[in-house]
């Protein structure tokens, strides 16, 4: 059975982990460069920083104990900023210095709240930057314990169907998938099946995949991404429990209740903790909750990716994830 072989490679992974150091693959084709303005003094701040989905959670699969290959394009003086911004980061970067400029955003924050001066998603990326893209994921994906497929700021900048042959030919030469993706994306990387696929509840009632954010509809979108081709999908649903479907079950994910600093990237959070369990052989429960505990202590920081390691692990033993009756 598929919980048989889960069980048997944790097994072996673990033992493995003796003596390798666990690794994963983060394809993040669009990062950007984010500068923010603060003033938590007298003083005004300028704080600039590698942003985008894949760098927030390559961030914190590294700060929990794997290492990390980051794959992506960057292009123009952007560009050249972000790959030494990201090289502070601590993961190993692999880029394709392309044709088209990499995007970036300037947020002035000095009131408290997040206000946009000026942004650019970056220029869509050109057939000869996604061909060595393409060629530089796969080879690295295909060496690693496990990997993740983020998506990028603007859907416009990546065709899905990138993701669709990434995954498929990742995950049938044995690789281990797990994305974090909506709309044509997320179609499109199903088609070529994956592991696992986290979404919120709102990305799939904004995709049409949900009527609403009842507990059955939810359910049956998790069983419809499980038919289009994903194993397993974990559904964030915002102040509320999360819902997993794990082996054809469906599981409810509550984690302790935190204040929060900032809500933002809590999602990504979650995701970056399921991976780097996924990556060290754990077991898929196991992973939920971690990344259900990373994205609670992710809300307490005023940043994204970002949370102790030590403080995740003191908050994983609270997290429940428990059989769902409701809905189905």
């Amino acid at each position: 059975s598929c919980r048989r072989r889960e069980n048997l490679l944790a097994r072996y992974r673990t033992g493995m982990m003796t003596f390798m150091t666990p690794t994963a693959m983060v394809f993040a084709p669009a990062p950007l460069v984010t500068v923010a303005i603060e003033q938590p003094a007298d003083d005004v701040e300028l704080h600039i920083h590698p942003g985008g989905q894949g760098v927030w959670q390559a961030r914190l699969i590294t700060a929990l104990d794997v290492s990390v290959t980051l794959c992506a394009c960057a292009g123009g003086e952007i560009g050249r900023v972000l790959e030494r911004l990201i090289a502070d980061e601590g993961v190993t970067l692999r880029v394709v210095r392309g044709d088209t400029a990499t995007g970036w955003y300037v947020h002035d924050r000095r009131n408290g709240e997040r206000v946009e001066i000026a942004e650019h998603p970056g220029q869509p990326l050109t057939r000869h930057d996604i061909d060595e893209l393409y060629g530089m994921a796969l080879a690295e994906g295909l060496r690693a314990d496990i990997c993740v497929l983020s998506g990028p700021a603007e859907p416009s900048v990546v065709p899905p169907d990138i993701y669709r042959r990434l995954a498929a030919d990742l995950t049938n030469n044995g690789a281990r998938v797990v994305a974090d993706l909506s709309g044509d994306h997320l179609t499109a990387v199903c088609e070529g099946g994956l592991y696992l696929v986290k979404v919120s509840h709102e990305e799939l009632i904004n995709d049409g995949r949900a009527e609403n954010d009842s507990d059955e509809g939810i359910v049956a979108a998790m069983r419809k991404l499980r038919e289009e081709g994903a194993e397993s999908a974990v559904v964030t649903r915002a102040d509320s429990s999360s819902l997993a479907l794990l082996d054809g079950e469906v599981f409810e994910v509550t984690a302790p209740k935190l204040e929060a600093a900032d809500t933002r990237g809590a999602g990504d959070s979650l995701t970056a903790g399921v991976t780097a369990v996924l990556a060290k052989g754990g077991y898929l429960t196991d992973a939920i909750r971690t990344g259900a505990a990373a994205g609670a202590i992710n809300v307490t920081r005023h940043g994204l990716g970002e949370g102790r390691a030590d403080a995740i692990a003191e908050l994983i033993p609270r997290v429940r994830v428990e059989p769902f009756k409701r809905g189905e």
